[in-house]
């Protein structure tokens, strides 16, 4: 429910996240480190995850981040579980909880699932008094504030509302540095004077050029594609890839050749064993959802074959390890490295490692996984996962595969010993620093790496007796 013409919006002093997660956590600590007059609330219903981001170890590891909670915290930044309270007294409020793909009834497998959006905006309707601003912070289809606005003019309080979009683009790995010193802030809205006060939040430390406002649907829409874009980007290098093994052409020289022509550009044009995260896979799924449901089933086709790329990536790197290794890996040790999606972040969701790690199981192989900052139980809730039947049940057999078959360890040394062979599906700098002289010793012979990421690519690994297997070219 937009606010009345009458209504002046005053200026944000208070304002709540509903949400502690891998954005509302961060974007928050940053708005109360450069707005020590703001009152920055925090709130989530999970309250172990609110206890983590009040110690000293917190739920999500990024780099910086810590140093930028710890200023704030106790301040005008606060992580509690108290909701209501946050709401009824906020000025402004922040929805950034999470929207996954829908994987029951219609649009399963493809629309985002806003069971947790349509929660937060009942439960804003209930508690709120006076005028708000409320924020879609999550990555949402376009028209979700449509609904939203629906729910919120239900509200019994007579309490009124405007809302925007306001999209986040952060890069996990990077995050403190992407709201430090974004690309652009996207603001999108039908009142100006709610879009101002959003507006002049940011600018206490984004230069003006950079803040972009647009109408609602605009903004909306503009995550989802940027989103598909970026991946769209990585599924085409990667598809020139195998081409280039076949070749033997260098994926690298060729992502530098045409990353030098100005209307491509270098970014996003590194060749892997697939991209993961949170936003890629979901919101190219939701896309093509969209234009399903707007009759465009050409357009659906041409970005689900994007998806369909990257998943062809995963298994061409498992059957390169399969063939390579004497056409099996049953009962062979195989030393993962790296599971979280990308370095720099101990988030898992949708990484490469994990159905990578999932077909060598089935293959038999034994694994022993490293990763400096994944824990192991979120490693084997990831793996449980997909190892899941039709019926979303863990089999007994695939229970007992992953007891015996999946070793998690806290160094590259134990991970590799009496390895057949490395697999390096996680970008870590550290990866490079490894002593392959002494790792090599340790391994069976002939001692196999199949680097994932191309990030051992400059080592002279042949000389210490590996057989080194990249992404995109042959040696």
């Amino acid at each position: 429910m937009t606010t009345d013409s009458q209504i002046t919006i005053a200026p944000v002093r208070k304002i709540c996240c509903i949400g502690a997660g891998y954005v509302g956590g961060p974007t928050m600590a940053m708005i109360a480190k450069q707005c020590p007059d703001i009152q920055v609330k925090v709130v989530d219903i999970n309250e172990a995850r609110i206890a983590q981001w009040n110690s000293d170890t917190l739920p999500i590891y990024e780099p910086g981040l810590h140093d930028v909670v710890v200023e704030s915290r106790g301040r005008n930044l606060h992580f509690t579980a108290e909701v209501d309270e946050a709401i009824a007294e906020a000025d402004m409020i922040f929805i950034s909880v999470n929207t996954p793909t829908k994987d029951f009834g219609v649009g399963a497998g493809r629309a985002a699932n806003l069971e947790f959006i349509e929660k937060c905006a009942r439960k804003i309707a209930e508690v709120s008094s006076g005028h708000k601003i409320v924020v879609e912070k999550s990555t949402l289809p376009v028209r979700t504030a449509e609904a939203v606005k629906a729910i919120l003019s239900r509200a019994s309080s007579g309490a009124t509302f405007d809302v925007l979009s306001n999209p986040e683009f952060l890069a996990e790995g990077t995050a403190v540095e992407d709201l430090l010193a974004p690309d652009r802030v996207l603001i999108g809205g039908e009142s100006e004077q709610a879009i101002q006060a959003l507006v002049e939040i940011y600018a206490n430390w984004v230069p003006r050029e950079r803040l972009l406002t647009t109408n609602l649907w605009s903004s909306e829409l503009s995550k989802l594609t940027a989103n598909a874009f970026l991946a769209q980007r990585v599924s085409s290098i990667n598809s020139i890839s195998a081409l280039c093994e076949a070749t033997e052409a260098d994926v690298d020289e060729v992502a530098m050749a045409i990353g030098t022509d100005s209307r491509i550009g270098p970014k996003f044009l590194k060749s892997s064993v697939g991209f993961g995260g949170s936003c890629f896979q979901k919101d190219i799924l939701n896309l093509v959802y969209l234009c399903e449901f707007f009759g465009l089933p050409e357009v659906a086709e041409y970005w689900e074959q994007v998806v369909k790329m990257n998943d062809y990536q995963k298994q061409r790197f498992v059957h390169r390890i399969v063939r390579t290794l004497f056409n099996t890996v049953s009962d062979k040790k195989i030393a993962i490295w790296g599971f979280a999606f990308k370095k720099d972040t101990n988030d898992t969701r949708e990484s490469a490692a994990i159905y990578i790690c999932r077909d060598l199981l089935r293959e038999k192989a034994k694994l022993c996984i490293y990763d400096p900052q994944v824990n192991p139980e979120q490693i084997r809730k990831d793996l449980a996962a997909v190892l899941k039947n039709g019926d979303s049940e863990l089999s007994q057999a695939s229970a007992q595969l992953l007891a015996d078959n999946v070793e998690i360890v806290s160094d590259l040394e134990t991970a590799s010993k009496d390895a057949h062979a490395i697999a390096v599906l996680t970008e870590w700098d550290e990866f490079a620093t490894a002593d392959f002289a002494s790792i090599h010793d340790s391994m069976k012979k002939p001692a196999f790496i199949f680097d994932g990421r191309n990030v051992l690519k400059e080592l002279p690994l042949a000389e210490l007796g590996f057989e080194y297997h990249g992404i995109g070219f042959r040696r």
